[in-house]
């Protein structure tokens, strides 16, 4: 029957809403873990994942305020498995440092009890494979295989290569590379450094980024990858170099187990900045979290999960690296 006055249809109304509150209180005591009856429950279990949890370097203030020793230490008192170490022009990690300083670093993060789990580096923007200045291209291959022999010699089977750029938007001194001849490029870089690579047992695994202008759909990153027929050429995947226009877990699921490495980098859809501010701390965003995991479970993904952040805390940036190891255990089901 309908209601067939103001005051029948208020009723009727408020009868809806109480329902309606009535149900939404049921679910926020069920979800606390007490039932209406006032009855505690089972929280429903927690799906684990078998990931190991790893951070890059740029997430702590190193070099100006923290000593790569302090960093490795720390990393692993908030009890991360593994960290990532960047390759730079001036650093413990750079072109002035030999097998010598690279295997003393290696020892050093064994006797901490953290592993290495990946070699990255800005290097591939200033000197990119791609450039059209030779001067630039051939400084990029040089440093691209020093970085080789470096995650070599550091322990780790893992260097993020960036073949290419058709267009840099904040480099104003950027000739942008024409995309057929980007791509060109990008394949006869790979190919030289592939030998060195498989060599030394070191996996050129190629990143996704949004706003170089290259390999930017799954198809083309693995046409790019399979072109190479080789184990030692596979896909470093970062989930939120996507997230402007794409979702992570769907390139996953294509991908498959092409991906080699991982870059963890929350990403939220609801702002207007698109520098790189807008990457967040781990679940300060709008990534798909559960789907994203799911997805790497189903490819049989095992390997690093390396949250990668550009911002250390101004103030007691220990904070960051808990807060963020905290947030991994969660997310794979360890708390």
């Amino acid at each position: 029957m309908q209601p067939d006055s103001a005051s029948d249809r208020s009723s009727s109304l408020g009868r809806r809403q109480m329902l309606a509150y009535a149900a939404f209180g049921s679910g926020t005591l069920a979800a606390a873990g007490t039932s209406s009856a006032g009855q505690t429950t089972q929280p429903m279990p927690q799906k684990q994942y078998q990931m190991k949890k790893s951070i890059n370097l740029w997430a702590f203030p190193y070099p100006d305020r923290m000593s790569l020793q302090q960093c490795l230490q720390l990393a692993a008192d908030a009890g991360f498995d593994g960290i990532e170490l960047n390759y730079d022009l001036e650093s413990d990690l750079s072109p002035k440092a030999g097998t010598r300083e690279f295997q003393a670093i290696r020892r050093m993060a064994e006797d901490i009890g953290i592993a290495i789990s990946g070699v990255c580096s800005f290097l591939f923007w200033p000197y990119p494979l791609t450039s059209n200045d030779p001067e630039e291209r051939a400084r990029g291959m040089e440093l691209a295989g020093l970085m080789t022999r470096a995650a070599h010699d550091l322990g780790t089977e893992n260097l993020l290569v960036v073949p290419g750029a058709v267009h840099m938007p904040w480099r104003e001194d950027h000739d942008p590379t024409p995309n057929d001849v980007c791509d060109k490029r990008a394949r006869a870089a790979i190919a030289t450094l592939l030998p060195q690579a498989e060599k030394l047992n070191v996996h050129l695994n190629i990143e996704n980024i949004f706003f170089n202008g290259y390999l930017l759909s799954p198809f083309e990153m693995i046409d790019f990858v399979d072109s190479f027929s080789s184990e030692f050429v596979n896909v470093h995947f970062d989930t939120g170099n996507i997230m402007e226009y794409q979702f992570p877990e769907h390139w996953i699921s294509m991908l498959g187990d092409r991906i080699k490495n991982v870059h963890l980098k929350e990403f939220t859809k609801k702002g207007t900045d698109h520098s790189l501010e807008a990457f967040r701390p781990l679940l300060d965003g709008t990534t798909n979290w559960p789907a994203v995991l799911d997805a790497f479970e189903k490819t049989g993904y095992d390997a690093w999960l390396t949250f990668e952040y550009f911002h250390p805390y101004l103030h007691f940036p220990e904070a960051l690296i808990y807060q963020t190891s905290d947030s991994l255990d969660r997310m794979l089901g360890r708390k």
